[in-house]
């Protein structure tokens, strides 16, 4: 007899991502336990810039009024940066990563907060969920995996010991992932050979000397001699506590560098410093080349693993759950096609293979380029010349990290793309792309309209919502029909049926003049990974 099973999906590592995941699950009916082996979230301050599009997650997990009250920083310091050159206080500046640029194609405004804070707030709302059991204090020690589904053996801080079963297990467990190296799931690595430090410190003589740059919340210092790696400060909150990395030499310890100095060059100003924190890492990336082994997969820093350059960390890590989840939840309530687990890696690996590649790692590449081609004390009008350059360069890259689909196998996108990072914003309907928002003509956003599973946008197409309709019940896929007029705004679209994902990304379009009465089947069992 089969072993009964606790839960239908197993989380491995209760940050973010995992409790992120969780809630998800949770709110579309799929139960799910969550074994994380911190009492409390790791007052370590990282993965601080939530996008538009992560917040379009909290905003559908019930927790966006929750996260915003809980930041740390004022509303109008934003998620926006500025880059220096040679020192924090030269005068040599531009803006960088002014993600507000592409504010009108989501539906939610950026946020500014320590990681420790997000997760307190998802620890909550899951706690509101009866779908999910948290497991706080527990660490997985081996997965397993058969024909009738997975085993996690889990142990305490006591010794205590627990084997649970499910259909599938998520490996939601950092960059060394436990899940990962049990699934037998290879990486591919590029190592940049640098020791970084992490400082954690309190200062209000930075905050004051700062205050000439009003707005802002991070500062990349730029210097010759890092040939294109960063001296980078943040603000926890605003007027005390700061995080700070930079690369130092390879023997550096605790106690045999003289960290204050360090800062006070980095800043070009002397000023107060109590540190709360010192702490290094490795500078390298790597991917996983697969995010699933039959039940058990990967996401987050598990998948994916790189320098925090961008804030495309945790933001990545939230679109994983966010992809995965639906397509957990469609197999097991018997709609998902066989295709669609497959899916999940098919669209999320190479997005952030393309992440790491054509942002982070590139932004590196071009400092570098830039750094050594430009020099004012050499040639002061060239050097301020090409400066100028690199302010439309930031403005192009917020818009062109636009995450797509338009490869993926269960997506009518173009003939011979690939799924990338690199994309451009649009209001258009673009099969594989993210849905930009717009106003019905109830006075209500669309995005508050959109079923949770899939919803067809129809805009003047007459009975072609009745096939949609007909087929999906005969599918038995979840659809809610939205139907409207192509104008005031809507017409932006370019569209007559837009056929919307459960994660808000768009599987097909059309123009409604097709009379095939097949299609709408076939559309759909495209999309749910079943033709």
């Amino acid at each position: 007899m089969e072993p009964s099973k606790q839960a239908p999906v197993v989380i491995v590592g209760g940050g973010p991502v995992g409790f992120g995941l969780a809630i998800d699950l949770g709110q579309r009916g799929i139960r799910s336990v969550v074994v994380e082996r911190h009492l409390a979230p790791v007052p370590i301050p990282k993965g601080q810039n939530l996008t538009q599009r992560t917040m379009e997650h909290f905003h559908f997990w019930g927790a966006e009024d929750a996260l915003r009250a809980s930041r740390t920083i004022r509303r109008e310091y934003g998620i926006g940066g500025m880059t220096t050159y040679r020192t924090l206080l030269s005068g040599i500046t531009h803006d960088w990563l002014q993600r507000e640029l592409v504010r009108p194609f989501y539906y939610t405004d950026n946020e500014r907060l320590p990681q420790y804070a997000t997760e307190a707030v998802l620890r909550r709302r899951a706690a509101e969920i009866p779908a999910i059991e948290t497991l706080i204090g527990w660490t997985a020690t081996a997965v397993r995996q058969d024909e009738h589904g997975t085993e996690t053996d889990i142990v305490d801080a006591d010794g205590n010991r627990r084997t649970l079963r499910s259909d599938f297990v998520v490996g939601c467990d950092g960059s060394r992932s436990l899940v990962r190296e049990q699934a037998g799931l290879t990486q591919t690595k590029s190592d940049h050979d640098r020791l970084m430090v992490l400082l954690v410190f309190r200062s209000t003589g930075l905050h004051q000397l700062l205050e000439r740059y009003p707005g802002k919340s991070f500062y990349n210092v730029l210097h010759p001699e890092l040939d294109g790696y960063w001296k980078f400060f943040g603000r926890v909150d605003l007027g005390t506590t700061w995080f700070f990395h930079a690369p130092v030499p390879a023997d550096t310890t605790r106690d045999n560098f003289d960290f204050e100095r360090f800062l006070h060059e980095a800043a070009g100003a002397e000023f107060d410093v109590a540190f709360d924190h010192i702490g290094f890492w490795d500078l390298r990336f790597a991917v996983a080349d697969r995010y699933r082994q039959g039940r058990l997969f990967i996401a987050g820093d598990a998948a994916h693993s790189h320098p925090p350059y961008g804030g495309y960390g945790v933001n990545s890590g939230f679109e994983d759950a966010v992809n995965l989840s639906w397509k957990l939840a469609a197999t097991l309530q018997g709609w998902g096609g066989p295709g669609l687990l497959d899916s999940y890696g098919a669209e999320r690996q190479p997005v952030f293979a393309s992440t790491a590649r054509d942002f982070i790692e590139q932004s590196i590449f071009v400092d570098r380029d830039f750094l050594r081609q430009h020099d004012p004390a050499r040639d002061l009008a060239d050097f301020e010349a090409a400066w100028e350059e690199r302010r439309s360069g930031a403005r192009a890259e917020v818009n062109a990290f636009e995450p797509h689909y338009e490869g993926s196998p269960i997506v009518f996108g173009p003939d011979g793309v690939a799924c990338s990072a690199i994309g451009g914003h649009a209001f258009a309907a673009r099969a594989g792309h993210h849905l930009s928002p717009q106003v019905m003509s109830t006075g209500r956003n669309v995005y508050e309209e959109l079923g949770s599973g899939f919803s067809l946008i129809e805009l003047g197409a007459g009975d072609a919502a009745i096939a949609f309709a007909r087929a999906a019940s005969d599918l038995g896929v979840p659809l809610k029909v939205i139907s409207d007029t192509p104008a005031r705004g809507r017409e932006k679209y370019q569209a007559r049926l837009v056929l919307v994902r459960p994660d808000q990304f768009i599987a097909w379009v059309s123009d409604g003049l097709s009379d095939d009465r097949a299609e709408p089947t076939r559309v759909l069992q495209h999309a749910i990974g079943a033709g």
